[in-house]
Formats: structure tokens, sequence, C-alpha cells
């Protein structure tokens, strides 16, 4: 019999991560590496994996995440979102934990667009009066 596994989507800035969950040994696998090597910092790491550690689930499920997209800043708040979803699915009693602690809000903020006549976004070139 196949074990069951719950599956979420998640996105921040431009990165999408789709995690899933299943019982098991508390491995965290992103595109195939290990969550510390695949996030180089750790507090990226710890951000990732925050909703385990409020939920307590941290040893007792696996997580395989694959991401695209953005740097590695998004792509641990993809993953965030994303496992926090899954949690939700697994267990309805968690959402509470989660929604308290603002695992379940995506971040809306996105990079504003650069405009014309301007070297970056808001910055504009040097006013001569003269």
């Amino acid at each position: 019999m196949a074990q069951e596994v719950f599956s979420a989507t998640g996105r921040r800035k431009s990165a999408v991560a789709r995690a899933r969950l299943r019982a098991g040994k508390g491995e965290f696998i992103v595109n195939g590496k290990k969550v510390d090597e695949y996030l180089s910092r750790q507090t990226l790491v710890q951000h990732a994996e925050e909703p385990m550690e409020v939920t307590d689930t941290l040893g007792k499920l696996d997580v395989i995440c694959s991401t695209r997209g953005g740097g590695t800043s998004g792509q641990a708040g993809a993953i965030r979102l994303a496992v926090s979803r899954a949690l939700t699915m697994l267990d309805a009693d968690l959402r509470p934990i989660l929604r308290k602690g603002g695992f379940l809000t995506r971040d809306p903020r996105e990079v504003e667009r650069k405009k014309y006549g301007q070297p970056k976004a808001r910055k504009r070139f040097q006013y001569s009066k003269r």
C-alpha cells in the first residue's frame, strides 16, 4: 500500500516551489540536494524549516521540494509557504498555529519595474538647472 503524500505550491518574489510531504525519517531535500547544501546560508535554511519547527514535525516527515526562478532568498520563502500549505493539508489542526505565525500569508512584494528616462526603478538622473 502506498503511503499518503501531501503536496502544495508556494511563491515568493519570482520563485516557485512545489513541496511534497510524507511520513519518514525527517529528510529535507530541495532539487535533489539536502536543504543545507542547496540553501547555502544557515538563515535561509532556518527560514525554510521554520513551519516544521513551530508544529514539531521536523524529524517526523520527509520533505521533497522542487524550486525554480528567483534567487536563494525568494526560493527559501517559497519553500516555507509550500511546506506550510502542505502541513495544513496533512493536519487541519495545525492551521491556527501556522496562521498565527504568519506562515500561510503569501508575501506580495515584487520587484518594481524600471521606468524609462531613469537609471533604475526610482533613482533619477541628476537634475541640472544650467
